[in-house]
């Protein structure tokens, strides 16, 4: 949690000076016009932030190219795996009410899970499978640890039930807690721990206990008719090196359509002012809006790092705590 809030104060400091002096353009603004006009994106919103007030909100760039809209700091965006801290609270919730524990079994929770498989060897005329020495951990889970193998859903209104129970059927890649293997699967059976555990869908686990006291009203997996009209649009480099139009991987039919996997893993559209508001609530050691909402241990437990020395991450210097990359 220290390097969190010291990242962010040495940041804030370093561009609030320079906003301060008014004939000079921020640090920030000048490296995302940067970006923005050498195609690297379209277009961007920005916010520097302290636990308690926004330093900064800067917007350059276009949320539509065709179009020529400019950017608002209102545009919501498809914002994928920072889905993942957000269901990583949710669990974390649970554990501060003594439901569970990271270090109970997933199949504790979800028998689906017991008697496992995982791969012992694979080639091309052959897959040779054993039992592991140990079933998967919830803790397993939020440091992708656990060895579930990702696999695309058949079908783009599958329930976190079905997924998990795909899962749970699929062989391990590897012994859990031995490795780092990225796992949306894993997340994704998270959110299933979540309602099992709770009673309640995990959407409205999330919007009930972290979306609405956090203030985060643009935030969902279904976006309305009004925030899909604020949504930016997709995009990603072709091979000519200009920007084109990019789908939602996510999205089959309609962006308003609450039959959509609700991916915990990473199915959540959000606007930039909603997610300084969520992390705001973790520099403030889970508190929101006059409301604890996770304890303040609980904070620290999940921001600090949970993998030990096996290597883990995408780039070097990379750790993993409870559902936080650090």
């Amino acid at each position: 949690m220290k390097k969190i809030l010291i990242l962010v104060t040495i940041f804030s400091t370093a561009i609030s000076s320079v906003a301060n002096e008014s004939s000079k353009v921020s640090a920030v603004r000048e490296r995302m016009q940067a970006f923005t006009d050498q195609q690297v994106i379209s277009g961007s919103v920005t916010i520097v932030a302290t636990k308690d007030k926004v330093l900064q909100l800067e917007t350059v760039g276009y949320a539509d190219l065709s179009k020529k809209e400019q950017m608002r700091s209102d545009h919501l965006f498809w914002i994928a795996s920072m889905t993942k801290p957000m269901a990583g609270v949710c669990v974390l919730m649970l554990q501060d009410e003594g439901k569970l524990s990271v270090d109970d079994l997933v199949e504790n929770h979800l028998p689906e899970f017991k008697g496992q498989w995982m791969v012992k060897s694979r080639s091309k005329e052959k897959l040779t499978l054993e039992r592991p020495p140990r079933p998967i951990t919830i803790h397993d889970l939020l440091t992708h640890t656990s060895g579930l193998a990702n696999f695309s859903s058949p079908r783009g209104d599958s329930t976190l039930a079905e997924l998990t129970m795909a899962s749970a059927k699929t062989p391990l890649n590897f012994l859990p807690g031995s490795r780092w293997q990225y796992s949306n699967a894993g997340i994704n059976t998270l959110g299933r721990i979540v309602e099992v555990v709770s009673g309640v869908s995990f959407p409205d686990f999330l919007e009930a206990r972290v979306l609405v006291p956090c203030g985060m009203k643009d935030t969902t997996f279904w976006p309305s008719d009004d925030q899909a009209k604020r949504l930016a649009k997709s995009y990603r480099l072709n091979k000519e090196g200009n920007l084109e139009e990019s789908s939602v991987s996510i999205v089959n039919g309609g962006l308003s359509d609450r039959r959509r996997t609700p991916y915990a893993s990473g199915g959540l559209f959000s606007t930039a002012g909603d997610v300084t508001a969520f992390y705001q609530m973790m520099l403030n050691g889970g508190g929101s809006g006059g409301k604890q909402l996770l304890k303040k241990k609980t904070v620290e437990q999940m921001t600090q790092i949970q993998t030990g020395n096996i290597e883990k991450g995408f780039v070097s210097g990379m750790s993993w705590g409870l559902g936080f990359r650090l």
